[in-house]
């Protein structure tokens, strides 16, 4: 397995883990909220902090693929 190979297996398995704690975050922050009466703003705001975070990592990985 080349070096490209184990950059790119590494970067799915941050998304892979970055999308399950979002959507567990997601799910405790449905639980906290059922008598709160909080808006949906809150989850779409970490929606945006998870893909911009995923668009970083991929940004900072991508240079590494160019040769």
């Amino acid at each position: 397995m080349g070096m490209k190979d184990q950059f790119q297996d590494k970067s799915e398995q941050w998304q892979q883990q970055a999308k399950q704690k979002a959507e567990q975050a997601k799910q405790q922050g449905q639980r906290g909220r059922q008598g709160q009466g909080q808006g949906p703003d809150r989850d779409r705001m970490r929606d945006e902090e998870t893909e911009r975070l995923q668009r970083e990592e991929q940004e900072r990985l991508d240079p590494d693929y160019e040769m």
